[in-house]
């Protein structure tokens, strides 16, 4: 297999991000057809992009012999029933996260693709981000010790349309899901016990679909190492992106990435440039180099690096914090299995 031949479906924005870059980052690589409802909106997006046969039914792809692998980017409550077919017929997956929109679809996924023959990538994009790796590689190489403390931060330029926050399974599962692979990515260790909650500050429309807009969780792992974590979904200055580990030899800090990094100095104020506005800024990067390391992977016949286990232990973990949020209280991990 000289090139892998893909279909993407769902061309929302993720999926377009991930079209963009296979064509325009990753050679090794050939988008054949693109799959969304929006048939028309598709073709007027996708004309100056490449020549892509674009159609409105996701099983097409599927059914392509020509076609390798699928990107799946479609609504989250799609996820399960699509990644099943995908892999019954023969196709590689890359799909974005969450692996699923509940707990118990999640579980029954990872027990019954754990093995399968075709390579499936869940898209944590933020283990192939030039931040947390450099933290990741002073962890591992012994630099900062054991790890003690991590603490996380993110928080998004703008609320999500209220309608996106009724489908999206909760600010645990949706938002507060990467930072829960980051604490397994990061410590090389798994969460044993979490303890969350939430308020709802910006938008009452949010806590009347259920869900909250600002939340904490505080997650003990299994080596022993705490992670704290905040997240809000509507910071006015930009996207606030920030980790810090904390060692028995040391502290490795990672601030907002910006613009410039200049400081200006004066008598008045000291100031520097905000913070990039949001995702598809900050991490344009590392979208590229997960969907170029799948391909990598397929292609050269390698393990993937974030695989169907860690798309559902991050699962697991979102469904902690919600049962500890609602009942004000510490959930183990071993209650969920």
């Amino acid at each position: 297999m000289n090139r892998l031949k893909i279909g993407v479906i769902g061309l929302g924005r993720l999926g377009r991000i991930h079209t963009t870059n296979l064509v325009q980052h990753v050679p090794e690589a050939e988008v054949k057809i693109l799959a969304d409802p929006r048939v028309e909106e598709t073709e007027e997006w996708g004309r100056n992009l490449g020549d892509f046969e674009i159609v409105a039914d996701w099983h097409i792809p599927l059914k392509d012999p020509e076609i390798d692998a699928v990107v799946i980017a479609s609504p989250t409550t799609l996820h399960g029933e699509m990644l099943k077919e995908a892999v019954k017929a023969g196709k590689h997956v890359f799909m974005e996260k969450p692996l699923a929109h509940d707990l118990e679809t999640a579980k029954e996924l990872f027990e019954t693709l754990s093995n399968v023959s075709v390579k499936i990538q869940i898209a944590f994009n933020r283990r192939f981000d030039h931040n947390f790796r450099k933290i990741k590689s002073f962890i591992d190489s012994g630099k900062l010790g054991e790890v003690h403390l991590i603490r996380t931060t993110s928080r998004d330029p703008h609320l999500p349309d209220i309608e996106f926050v009724k489908k999206s399974g909760g600010i645990f599962f949706d938002f507060m899901i990467h930072e829960f692979d980051t604490a397994r990515f990061l410590t090389g260790s798994e969460v044993v016990e979490v303890y969350a909650g939430g308020s709802v500050l910006l938008d009452p429309r949010i806590g009347e679909a259920g869900d909250f807009d600002t939340a904490y969780a505080m997650l003990k792992m299994e080596n022993g190492a705490i992670c704290v974590i905040d997240v809000s979904r509507k910071a006015v200055y930009g996207y606030d992106q920030r980790v810090e580990v904390f060692g028995s030899k040391g502290s490795a800090r990672a601030e907002n990435d910006r613009e410039t990094n200049v400081i200006m100095s004066t008598e008045e104020a000291v100031c520097t440039d905000k913070p990039l506005y949001y995702f598809p800024q900050r991490y344009m990067k590392s979208f590229a180099n997960e969907i170029e390391a799948f391909v990598e992977s397929v292609l050269e016949e390698k393990p993937v690096s974030v695989g169907v286990e860690a798309g559902y232990r991050s699962i697991l973990i979102a469904r902690a914090a919600d049962v500890s949020a609602r009942e004000n209280r510490p959930v183990r991990i071993a209650e969920l299995l």
